[in-house]
């Protein structure tokens, strides 16, 4: 038995089913398909400031997008600052 695991994420899925009871099997279906695995998106990498923008009133941050977007397109990032590692208060 294969497990969807070892497809590719985002990737789309074709199945077909066989029915059991007790006399046997049913004939294999259709196939059929519109299942896309997906996940969570990995975590942003190489988040850095971009000290040439910076200036008296803004700084400027960037970040790759992470190896895998979970199957699907990234539609938002979410920024957080603190000036101290435990208090963090979403601005963007």
């Amino acid at each position: 038995m294969i497990s969807p695991y070892y497809f590719t994420w985002g990737a789309s899925i074709y199945a077909k089913v066989i029915a059991t009871n007790k006399y046997g099997d049913s004939l294999e279906s259709d196939i059929g398909n519109g299942a896309i695995l997906m996940t969570n998106p990995d975590t942003p990498r190489f988040v850095q400031e971009n000290t040439n923008l910076r200036s008296p009133t803004s700084i400027s941050i960037s970040w790759s997008q992470g190896l895998n977007n979970g199957g699907d397109t990234i539609l938002d990032y979410r920024i957080s600052m603190a000036e101290s590692s435990n208090s963090f208060d979403v601005i963007a």
